[in-house]
Protein backbone atom coordinates (compact mmCIF):
# COMPACT_ATOMS: atom_id res chain seq x y z
CA UNK A 1 0.00 0.00 0.00
CA UNK A 2 1.32 3.53 -1.07
CA UNK A 3 2.47 5.73 2.06
CA UNK A 4 0.11 7.92 0.36
CA UNK A 5 -3.10 6.16 -0.23
CA UNK A 6 -6.27 7.53 0.62
CA UNK A 7 -8.13 6.13 3.84
CA UNK A 8 -11.60 5.21 3.41
CA UNK A 9 -14.21 3.71 5.09
CA UNK A 10 -17.40 1.98 3.46
CA UNK A 11 -20.07 1.45 5.61
CA UNK A 12 -23.29 -0.52 4.39
CA UNK A 13 -25.21 -3.69 6.10
CA UNK A 14 -24.92 -5.79 3.46
CA UNK A 15 -21.75 -7.93 3.89
CA UNK A 16 -21.45 -9.33 0.11
CA UNK A 17 -21.86 -5.78 -1.73
CA UNK A 18 -19.61 -4.08 1.36
CA UNK A 19 -16.74 -6.78 0.82
CA UNK A 20 -17.06 -6.74 -2.67
CA UNK A 21 -16.50 -3.21 -3.08
CA UNK A 22 -13.91 -2.67 -0.53
CA UNK A 23 -11.89 -5.79 -2.27
CA UNK A 24 -12.03 -3.75 -5.68
CA UNK A 25 -11.57 0.01 -3.73
CA UNK A 26 -7.79 -1.88 -2.43
CA UNK A 27 -6.88 -3.11 -5.59
CA UNK A 28 -7.03 0.33 -6.99
CA UNK A 29 -4.55 2.37 -4.27
CA UNK A 30 -7.54 2.69 -1.97
CA UNK A 31 -6.56 2.01 2.16
CA UNK A 32 -10.30 1.16 2.84
CA UNK A 33 -12.30 -0.06 6.51
CA UNK A 34 -15.41 -1.08 6.78
CA UNK A 35 -18.28 -0.69 8.82
CA UNK A 36 -21.39 -2.93 9.12
CA UNK A 37 -23.77 -0.13 10.41
CA UNK A 38 -24.12 3.32 12.06
CA UNK A 39 -22.61 2.39 15.01
CA UNK A 40 -19.56 0.81 14.40
CA UNK A 41 -18.68 3.32 11.84
CA UNK A 42 -18.89 6.16 14.65
CA UNK A 43 -16.68 4.34 16.38
CA UNK A 44 -14.15 3.85 13.41
CA UNK A 45 -14.61 7.87 12.98
CA UNK A 46 -13.52 8.95 16.27
CA UNK A 47 -10.50 6.37 16.14
CA UNK A 48 -9.57 7.60 12.67
CA UNK A 49 -9.06 10.37 10.41
CA UNK A 50 -10.92 9.17 6.87
CA UNK A 51 -10.25 10.66 4.08
CA UNK A 52 -13.48 9.21 2.17
CA UNK A 53 -16.54 8.00 3.53
CA UNK A 54 -18.88 5.82 1.76
CA UNK A 55 -22.39 5.12 3.28
CA UNK A 56 -25.47 3.51 2.65
CA UNK A 57 -28.51 5.89 3.58
CA UNK A 58 -30.44 3.26 4.69
CA UNK A 59 -29.06 1.08 7.72
CA UNK A 60 -30.57 -0.30 10.87
CA UNK A 61 -30.40 1.54 14.11
CA UNK A 62 -28.47 5.17 13.45
CA UNK A 63 -28.89 5.54 9.80
CA UNK A 64 -26.50 7.06 6.95
CA UNK A 65 -27.24 10.41 7.73
CA UNK A 66 -26.46 10.75 11.24
CA UNK A 67 -23.38 8.80 10.16
CA UNK A 68 -22.99 11.37 7.63
CA UNK A 69 -23.57 14.20 9.86
CA UNK A 70 -21.11 12.61 12.27
CA UNK A 71 -18.22 12.65 9.53
CA UNK A 72 -18.78 16.18 8.59
CA UNK A 73 -18.46 17.60 11.55
CA UNK A 74 -15.87 15.51 13.10
CA UNK A 75 -14.12 16.04 9.74
CA UNK A 76 -15.08 18.99 7.29
CA UNK A 77 -12.85 18.18 4.77
CA UNK A 78 -13.81 14.40 4.82
CA UNK A 79 -15.85 13.57 1.33
CA UNK A 80 -18.90 11.77 1.53
CA UNK A 81 -20.64 9.84 -1.22
CA UNK A 82 -24.31 8.00 0.15
CA UNK A 83 -25.55 4.75 -1.33
CA UNK A 84 -29.13 4.86 -1.91
CA UNK A 85 -31.58 2.56 -3.03
CA UNK A 86 -33.95 3.37 -6.19
CA UNK A 87 -36.86 6.05 -5.30
CA UNK A 88 -35.31 7.32 -3.00
CA UNK A 89 -33.21 9.83 -4.57
CA UNK A 90 -34.68 12.68 -2.88
CA UNK A 91 -32.72 11.62 0.49
CA UNK A 92 -29.81 11.61 -1.65
CA UNK A 93 -29.96 15.01 -2.79
CA UNK A 94 -31.04 15.91 0.75
CA UNK A 95 -27.47 14.59 1.83
CA UNK A 96 -25.47 16.15 -1.07
CA UNK A 97 -27.48 19.53 0.75
CA UNK A 98 -25.74 18.44 4.10
CA UNK A 99 -22.62 18.15 2.69
CA UNK A 100 -21.86 14.96 0.26
CA UNK A 101 -19.88 14.49 -2.26
CA UNK A 102 -21.84 13.17 -4.41
CA UNK A 103 -24.55 10.12 -4.25
CA UNK A 104 -24.65 6.91 -6.51
CA UNK A 105 -28.13 4.32 -7.11
CA UNK A 106 -28.33 1.00 -6.27
CA UNK A 107 -27.94 -1.27 -8.44
CA UNK A 108 -24.66 -0.09 -9.33
CA UNK A 109 -21.38 -1.64 -11.41
CA UNK A 110 -18.48 -0.94 -9.65
CA UNK A 111 -17.30 1.28 -12.68
CA UNK A 112 -19.99 3.91 -11.45
CA UNK A 113 -18.53 4.04 -7.90
CA UNK A 114 -15.07 4.50 -8.97
CA UNK A 115 -16.22 7.56 -11.53
CA UNK A 116 -18.16 9.14 -8.33
CA UNK A 117 -15.15 8.72 -6.55
CA UNK A 118 -12.71 9.58 -8.83
CA UNK A 119 -14.42 12.86 -10.11
CA UNK A 120 -15.38 13.94 -6.08
CA UNK A 121 -11.21 13.51 -5.30
CA UNK A 122 -10.77 15.93 -8.31
CA UNK A 123 -12.83 18.53 -7.62
CA UNK A 124 -11.80 18.20 -3.92
CA UNK A 125 -8.32 18.55 -5.29
CA UNK A 126 -9.15 21.71 -7.88
CA UNK A 127 -10.85 22.95 -4.43
CA UNK A 128 -7.76 23.15 -2.46
CA UNK A 129 -5.51 23.98 -5.43
CA UNK A 130 -7.88 27.49 -5.95
CA UNK A 131 -8.05 27.97 -3.04
CA UNK A 132 -4.09 27.73 -2.57
CA UNK A 133 -3.86 30.16 -5.72
CA UNK A 134 -6.34 33.02 -4.58
CA UNK A 135 -4.36 32.98 -1.08
CA UNK A 136 -0.99 32.80 -3.14
CA UNK A 137 -3.07 35.75 -5.57
CA UNK A 138 -3.55 37.86 -2.63
CA UNK A 139 -0.59 37.65 -1.57
CA UNK A 140 1.25 38.69 -4.35
CA UNK A 141 -1.07 42.09 -4.76
CA UNK A 142 -1.00 43.29 -1.55
CA UNK A 143 1.56 45.16 0.91
CA UNK A 144 0.89 45.42 4.59
CA UNK A 145 -3.21 45.27 4.64
CA UNK A 146 -3.22 47.15 0.90
CA UNK A 147 -5.13 44.89 -1.46
CA UNK A 148 -4.82 45.44 -5.22
CA UNK A 149 -3.42 44.02 -8.87
CA UNK A 150 -4.62 46.72 -11.11
CA UNK A 151 -1.97 49.26 -13.07
CA UNK A 152 -2.48 51.90 -10.71
CA UNK A 153 -1.79 49.92 -7.67
CA UNK A 154 0.84 47.85 -8.55
CA UNK A 155 2.71 51.53 -9.38
CA UNK A 156 1.57 52.66 -5.91
CA UNK A 157 2.97 49.00 -4.16
CA UNK A 158 6.69 50.31 -6.53
CA UNK A 159 6.34 53.53 -5.52
CA UNK A 160 6.07 52.68 -1.61
CA UNK A 161 8.54 50.31 -1.81
CA UNK A 162 10.67 53.03 -2.95
CA UNK A 163 9.76 55.66 -0.66
CA UNK A 164 10.05 53.12 2.48
CA UNK A 165 14.13 52.80 1.63
CA UNK A 166 14.45 56.68 2.49
CA UNK A 167 14.29 58.90 5.13
CA UNK A 168 12.44 61.46 3.36
CA UNK A 169 9.46 63.10 4.63
CA UNK A 170 5.88 62.04 3.03
CA UNK A 171 2.68 63.51 1.81
CA UNK A 172 -0.17 61.15 0.87
CA UNK A 173 -2.94 62.15 -0.84
CA UNK A 174 -6.23 60.58 -1.43
CA UNK A 175 -10.33 60.73 -0.84
CA UNK A 176 -11.45 59.78 2.50
CA UNK A 177 -11.39 56.12 3.06
CA UNK A 178 -9.01 55.13 0.19
CA UNK A 179 -6.49 53.94 3.06
CA UNK A 180 -3.55 56.26 3.10
CA UNK A 181 -3.10 55.04 6.55
CA UNK A 182 -2.58 51.76 5.62
CA UNK A 183 0.05 53.16 2.95
CA UNK A 184 1.48 55.00 5.85
CA UNK A 185 1.95 51.96 7.53
CA UNK A 186 3.39 50.10 4.84
CA UNK A 187 6.20 52.62 3.79
CA UNK A 188 7.44 52.41 7.64
CA UNK A 189 7.30 48.51 8.00
CA UNK A 190 9.30 48.15 5.07
CA UNK A 191 11.47 51.01 6.09
CA UNK A 192 14.65 50.23 8.41
CA UNK A 193 12.77 52.38 11.01
CA UNK A 194 10.14 49.10 11.21
CA UNK A 195 11.63 47.78 14.65
CA UNK A 196 10.45 51.14 16.17
CA UNK A 197 6.98 52.59 16.83
CA UNK A 198 4.43 53.77 14.44
CA UNK A 199 2.67 56.63 15.86
CA UNK A 200 -0.61 57.78 14.28
CA UNK A 201 -2.07 61.43 15.23
CA UNK A 202 -5.64 62.88 13.11
CA UNK A 203 -5.74 65.87 13.50
CA UNK A 204 -9.19 66.91 12.21
CA UNK A 205 -10.40 64.33 15.04
CA UNK A 206 -9.18 66.08 18.39
CA UNK A 207 -9.92 69.92 19.18
CA UNK A 208 -7.29 72.61 18.95
CA UNK A 209 -6.61 73.25 22.26
CA UNK A 210 -5.94 69.72 22.83
CA UNK A 211 -4.18 68.89 19.25
CA UNK A 212 -0.61 70.62 20.41
CA UNK A 213 -0.88 69.17 24.30
CA UNK A 214 -1.24 65.20 21.92
CA UNK A 215 1.70 66.41 19.58
CA UNK A 216 4.39 67.64 21.75
CA UNK A 217 3.22 66.58 25.37
CA UNK A 218 2.88 68.35 28.16
CA UNK A 219 4.26 68.96 32.23
CA UNK A 220 2.23 68.33 34.79
CA UNK A 221 0.15 71.92 35.54
CA UNK A 222 0.54 73.05 31.87
CA UNK A 223 -3.22 73.75 31.75
CA UNK A 224 -6.29 72.61 33.81
CA UNK A 225 -6.17 68.96 33.66
CA UNK A 226 -2.62 68.38 32.91
CA UNK A 227 -2.18 66.54 36.56
CA UNK A 228 0.97 64.99 35.32
CA UNK A 229 3.82 64.85 32.96
CA UNK A 230 3.07 63.61 29.52
CA UNK A 231 4.09 62.55 26.35
CA UNK A 232 3.56 63.05 23.05
CA UNK A 233 2.82 61.38 19.64
CA UNK A 234 6.20 63.08 18.82
CA UNK A 235 8.33 61.31 21.43
CA UNK A 236 6.82 58.12 21.63
CA UNK A 237 7.63 58.13 17.68
CA UNK A 238 10.64 58.79 18.83
CA UNK A 239 13.82 56.45 16.16
CA UNK A 240 9.77 55.46 14.14
CA UNK A 241 7.41 57.26 12.33
CA UNK A 242 4.91 59.68 12.78
CA UNK A 243 1.89 59.54 11.29
CA UNK A 244 -0.36 63.00 10.91
CA UNK A 245 -3.83 62.72 9.29
CA UNK A 246 -5.52 65.50 7.87
CA UNK A 247 -2.39 67.16 8.33
CA UNK A 248 -4.68 70.43 6.15
CA UNK A 249 -6.67 71.04 9.99
CA UNK A 250 -4.09 72.44 11.95
CA UNK A 251 -3.73 75.92 12.83
CA UNK A 252 -1.49 78.45 11.62
CA UNK A 253 -0.18 78.60 15.23
CA UNK A 254 0.60 74.87 15.45
CA UNK A 255 1.63 74.89 11.92
CA UNK A 256 4.96 76.69 13.11
CA UNK A 257 5.62 74.79 15.29
CA UNK A 258 5.46 71.61 12.87
CA UNK A 259 7.67 73.30 10.57
CA UNK A 260 10.61 74.09 13.74
CA UNK A 261 10.21 70.11 13.78
CA UNK A 262 10.83 69.44 10.55
CA UNK A 263 13.62 72.32 10.32
CA UNK A 264 15.21 71.74 13.54
CA UNK A 265 14.34 68.21 14.91
CA UNK A 266 13.32 69.41 18.19
CA UNK A 267 10.52 70.73 19.80
CA UNK A 268 9.01 71.81 23.43
CA UNK A 269 6.64 69.85 25.78
CA UNK A 270 3.64 72.45 26.65
CA UNK A 271 4.45 74.52 29.24
CA UNK A 272 8.19 73.85 29.48
CA UNK A 273 10.94 75.78 28.21
CA UNK A 274 13.58 72.20 27.81
CA UNK A 275 13.97 71.63 24.24
CA UNK A 276 13.93 67.97 23.52
CA UNK A 277 15.94 66.68 20.23
CA UNK A 278 13.72 63.88 18.42
CA UNK A 279 14.76 61.63 15.30
CA UNK A 280 11.61 60.66 13.51
CA UNK A 281 9.73 60.34 10.44
CA UNK A 282 6.85 62.15 9.79
CA UNK A 283 4.30 60.89 7.60
CA UNK A 284 1.47 63.95 6.73
CA UNK A 285 -1.96 62.93 4.74
CA UNK A 286 -4.87 64.95 3.64
CA UNK A 287 -7.97 64.66 1.55
CA UNK A 288 -7.42 68.28 0.35
CA UNK A 289 -6.07 70.46 -1.95
CA UNK A 290 -2.97 71.87 0.11
CA UNK A 291 -1.66 73.60 -3.08
CA UNK A 292 -4.90 75.44 -3.20
CA UNK A 293 -4.94 76.18 0.61
CA UNK A 294 -1.59 77.70 0.23
CA UNK A 295 -2.83 80.09 -2.37
CA UNK A 296 -5.71 80.78 -0.38
CA UNK A 297 -3.15 82.04 2.64
CA UNK A 298 -5.00 79.18 4.71
CA UNK A 299 -1.62 76.94 5.10
CA UNK A 300 1.81 77.84 5.56
CA UNK A 301 3.56 77.78 1.74
CA UNK A 302 6.84 76.41 3.59
CA UNK A 303 5.21 74.11 5.37
CA UNK A 304 3.48 72.67 2.56
CA UNK A 305 7.22 72.59 0.50
CA UNK A 306 8.72 70.67 4.06
CA UNK A 307 5.66 68.10 4.45
CA UNK A 308 5.69 67.31 0.04
CA UNK A 309 9.03 65.98 -0.11
CA UNK A 310 7.93 62.88 -2.03
CA UNK A 311 4.20 63.00 -3.42
CA UNK A 312 2.56 60.15 -2.60
CA UNK A 313 -1.18 59.96 -4.08
CA UNK A 314 -3.73 56.85 -3.38
CA UNK A 315 -6.49 56.26 -5.87
CA UNK A 316 -10.01 56.74 -5.53
CA UNK A 317 -11.86 53.14 -5.62
CA UNK A 318 -13.40 53.76 -8.95
CA UNK A 319 -10.01 54.30 -10.14
CA UNK A 320 -9.14 51.04 -9.71
CA UNK A 321 -12.82 48.93 -10.42
CA UNK A 322 -10.69 46.13 -11.38
CA UNK A 323 -9.29 45.44 -7.80
CA UNK A 324 -13.17 45.65 -6.58
CA UNK A 325 -13.90 41.35 -6.91
CA UNK A 326 -9.93 41.19 -5.11
CA UNK A 327 -10.71 43.47 -2.22
CA UNK A 328 -14.48 42.12 -2.26
CA UNK A 329 -12.62 38.39 -1.66
CA UNK A 330 -10.29 39.48 0.87
CA UNK A 331 -13.44 41.37 2.96
CA UNK A 332 -15.12 38.20 3.02
CA UNK A 333 -12.41 35.91 3.73
CA UNK A 334 -11.68 37.75 6.83
CA UNK A 335 -15.72 38.67 7.86
CA UNK A 336 -16.39 34.85 6.73
CA UNK A 337 -13.66 33.49 9.41
CA UNK A 338 -15.16 35.64 12.19
CA UNK A 339 -19.01 33.74 11.76
CA UNK A 340 -19.87 31.45 14.52
CA UNK A 341 -19.85 28.63 12.93
CA UNK A 342 -16.86 30.36 10.34
CA UNK A 343 -17.86 29.74 6.31
CA UNK A 344 -17.17 30.54 2.56
CA UNK A 345 -19.38 32.80 1.29
CA UNK A 346 -18.94 33.95 -2.82
CA UNK A 347 -20.43 36.48 -4.85
CA UNK A 348 -23.05 36.27 -7.31
CA UNK A 349 -22.44 37.85 -11.06
CA UNK A 350 -25.29 40.14 -10.92
CA UNK A 351 -24.16 41.22 -6.99
CA UNK A 352 -20.72 41.54 -8.03
CA UNK A 353 -21.35 43.78 -11.64
CA UNK A 354 -23.84 46.07 -9.10
CA UNK A 355 -20.88 46.57 -6.96
CA UNK A 356 -18.29 47.28 -9.91
CA UNK A 357 -21.15 49.40 -11.16
CA UNK A 358 -21.31 51.85 -7.69
CA UNK A 359 -19.61 54.76 -7.55
CA UNK A 360 -17.89 54.34 -4.36
CA UNK A 361 -17.91 57.67 -2.50
CA UNK A 362 -16.66 56.67 0.47
CA UNK A 363 -13.72 54.42 -1.33
CA UNK A 364 -12.45 51.02 -0.04
CA UNK A 365 -13.88 51.58 3.99
CA UNK A 366 -17.72 52.10 2.34
CA UNK A 367 -17.01 49.09 0.15
CA UNK A 368 -15.98 47.25 3.46
CA UNK A 369 -18.91 48.36 5.42
CA UNK A 370 -21.23 47.42 2.07
CA UNK A 371 -19.55 43.69 2.00
CA UNK A 372 -20.05 43.52 6.02
CA UNK A 373 -23.77 44.41 5.64
CA UNK A 374 -24.84 42.37 2.51
CA UNK A 375 -23.13 39.13 4.54
CA UNK A 376 -25.60 40.16 7.20
CA UNK A 377 -28.40 39.85 4.47
CA UNK A 378 -27.44 36.12 3.32
CA UNK A 379 -29.14 34.76 6.63
CA UNK A 380 -26.44 32.00 6.72
CA UNK A 381 -26.99 31.42 3.16
CA UNK A 382 -23.48 30.98 1.12
CA UNK A 383 -23.96 33.47 -1.46
CA UNK A 384 -24.15 37.18 -1.55
CA UNK A 385 -26.90 37.81 -4.04
CA UNK A 386 -28.06 41.25 -5.72
CA UNK A 387 -30.96 41.38 -3.02
CA UNK A 388 -28.38 41.43 -0.36
CA UNK A 389 -27.04 44.54 -1.33
CA UNK A 390 -28.47 47.83 -0.37
CA UNK A 391 -31.34 49.55 -2.30
CA UNK A 392 -29.02 52.60 -3.61
CA UNK A 393 -26.28 49.62 -4.90
CA UNK A 394 -29.00 47.88 -6.66
CA UNK A 395 -30.00 51.27 -8.15
CA UNK A 396 -27.17 51.99 -9.94
CA UNK A 397 -26.15 50.96 -13.26
CA UNK A 398 -24.23 47.94 -13.74
CA UNK A 399 -20.48 47.83 -14.44
CA UNK A 400 -20.85 46.86 -18.24
CA UNK A 401 -22.53 49.92 -19.07
CA UNK A 402 -19.00 51.23 -18.24
CA UNK A 403 -17.04 48.61 -19.86
CA UNK A 404 -15.64 46.47 -17.06
CA UNK A 405 -16.28 43.51 -16.68
CA UNK A 406 -15.37 40.81 -14.27
CA UNK A 407 -13.99 37.27 -15.05
CA UNK A 408 -14.84 35.14 -11.34
CA UNK A 409 -11.79 32.09 -11.65
CA UNK A 410 -14.09 29.57 -12.37
CA UNK A 411 -15.38 31.45 -15.03
CA UNK A 412 -19.09 32.36 -15.77
CA UNK A 413 -21.89 31.58 -17.62
CA UNK A 414 -21.81 34.08 -20.88
CA UNK A 415 -25.39 33.52 -21.82
CA UNK A 416 -26.91 34.28 -18.56
CA UNK A 417 -24.22 37.10 -18.33
CA UNK A 418 -25.74 38.88 -21.29
CA UNK A 419 -29.10 38.52 -20.56
CA UNK A 420 -28.17 39.96 -17.34
CA UNK A 421 -26.81 42.62 -18.89
CA UNK A 422 -29.60 43.18 -21.10
CA UNK A 423 -32.18 43.30 -18.46
CA UNK A 424 -30.22 45.68 -16.63
CA UNK A 425 -29.97 48.40 -19.77
CA UNK A 426 -33.96 47.44 -20.49
CA UNK A 427 -34.87 48.87 -17.18
CA UNK A 428 -32.08 51.62 -16.64
CA UNK A 429 -33.81 52.64 -20.35
CA UNK A 430 -37.37 51.80 -18.64
CA UNK A 431 -36.16 54.13 -15.53
CA UNK A 432 -34.80 57.00 -17.42
CA UNK A 433 -38.33 57.30 -19.55
CA UNK A 434 -40.47 57.23 -16.38
CA UNK A 435 -41.87 54.07 -17.56
CA UNK A 436 -42.61 54.79 -21.06
CA UNK A 437 -41.97 52.02 -23.01
CA UNK A 438 -42.42 53.39 -26.61
CA UNK A 439 -39.65 56.21 -25.54
CA UNK A 440 -37.32 53.43 -23.79
CA UNK A 441 -37.40 51.00 -26.83
CA UNK A 442 -36.47 54.20 -29.63
CA UNK A 443 -33.48 54.46 -26.95
CA UNK A 444 -32.38 50.91 -27.25
CA UNK A 445 -33.12 50.75 -31.28
CA UNK A 446 -36.04 48.29 -30.91
CA UNK A 447 -39.33 47.82 -31.30
CA UNK A 448 -41.78 48.56 -28.79
CA UNK A 449 -43.23 45.05 -28.83
CA UNK A 450 -39.85 43.49 -29.03
CA UNK A 451 -38.51 45.02 -25.52
CA UNK A 452 -42.33 43.93 -24.12
CA UNK A 453 -41.06 39.84 -25.11
CA UNK A 454 -37.47 40.35 -23.81
CA UNK A 455 -39.06 42.07 -20.40
CA UNK A 456 -41.20 39.59 -19.90
CA UNK A 457 -39.01 36.64 -20.84
CA UNK A 458 -36.20 38.33 -18.67
CA UNK A 459 -37.70 39.13 -15.77
CA UNK A 460 -40.29 35.57 -15.51
CA UNK A 461 -37.18 33.68 -15.52
CA UNK A 462 -34.44 36.23 -14.92
CA UNK A 463 -31.05 35.93 -16.47
CA UNK A 464 -30.92 32.69 -18.03
CA UNK A 465 -34.71 32.04 -18.98
CA UNK A 466 -35.59 30.41 -21.91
Amino acid sequence: MAENAKHLLIVDDEAALRTAIAERLTDHGFAVEQAANGEEALTRLAEFAFDIIITDLRLPGIDGRQVLEAALERYPDIIAIVITGFGTVKDAVDAIKQGAADFITKPFQFDALLHVLRSALEQRRLRSENAYLRSQLEERYRIDGIVGRSRVMRDLFQLLETVAATSSTVLITGETGTGKELAARAIHHNSGRRGNRFAALNCSAIPETLLEAELFGHVRGAFTGAVATRQGRLEQAHKGTLFLDEVGTMSPALQAKLLRVLQEREFERVGDSHTIKIDVRIIAATHSDLAKMVAEGSFREDLFYRLNVIPVHVPALRERRDDIPLLVQHFLQKLGSELTPPRTVTVSQEAMRQLMGYSWPGNVRQLENAVERALAFTHGRSQIELGDLSPEMQAVASADEGGAVWFPDEGLDLERYIEGVELGLIRRSLERTQGNKRQAARLLNLKRTTLIEKLKRLERGGPGAN
